[in-house]
């Protein structure tokens, strides 16, 4: 016997998405602005600027896409509260391991777990952290054009401790990092999904995943 439980909220959807789209968003700009591979034609607005206003603009998004979720981790329902994020229960350990020799094809099925994973909320400390240095590493850099208070509070203080370049070489590296993370979060949701039969991948979608009952 099955039923559907309603998982993951509305705000809990957006934010994944918002973050998905600004993500692509700020890659594909952020590269174009590291290294430039198109020029506009003579007489034309600089391409170079429009890119630039698209990085900004996805930036902002991204900002407050994450101050959202980190806002719904207290106002959320039990699956995406903080303590989520923090396995330390026996039970959360042990399936910390379980999980791993499933990853390693150890074992056909992974423990269940109707909100995320013990080894999931790791990965995803790990990567709200790399959110964290990518938002302010970013704001540091746009300080350098924009000058006040707000902005050497959002990371033009990095400025007094790095050089200018050490912040974007760390900014461009954490944006790999990201990236390989999306790579293998697809396909552990895909694995998951096809182990598990519990819609995971729908879940993201709809916000229901199915919970089998013997």
């Amino acid at each position: 016997m099955s039923k559907n439980v309603y998982v993951w909220e509305f705000p809990v959807r957006l934010t994944h998405w918002l973050n998905f789209l600004s993500i692509l968003v700020l890659s594909f700009t952020g590269i174009y602005i590291g290294t430039p591979f198109m020029h506009s034609p003579p007489g034309e607005s600089s391409l170079m600027a429009i890119i630039r206003f698209f990085h900004f603009v996805a930036a902002y998004v991204f900002t407050v896409s994450c101050l959202l979720r980190l806002y719904w981790a207290f106002a959320g329902n039990e699956y995406s509260r903080w303590r989520e994020f923090f396995p330390v229960t026996g039970r959360r350990r042990r399936e910390i391991w379980e999980n791993v020799k499933f990853y390693m094809l150890l074992k056909k099925n992974p423990p269940p777990s109707m909100g995320h994973s013990s080894t999931a909320v790791l990965s995803y400390l790990g990567l709200f952290f790399l959110f964290v240095v990518e938002i302010i590493t970013g704001f540091g850099l746009y300080a350098q054009s924009h000058q006040g208070f707000f902005w050497t509070l959002m990371g033009g203080w990095l400025l007094f401790v790095f050089s200018s370049p050490t912040v974007r070489l760390i900014h461009h590296l954490v944006m790999w990092l990201i990236l390989v993370f999306a790579i293998i979060h697809v396909y552990i949701g895909w694995l998951n999904d096809i182990a598990e039969k519990n819609g995971v991948m729908s879940s993201i979608f709809s916000g229901y995943k199915t919970a089998h009952e013997d």
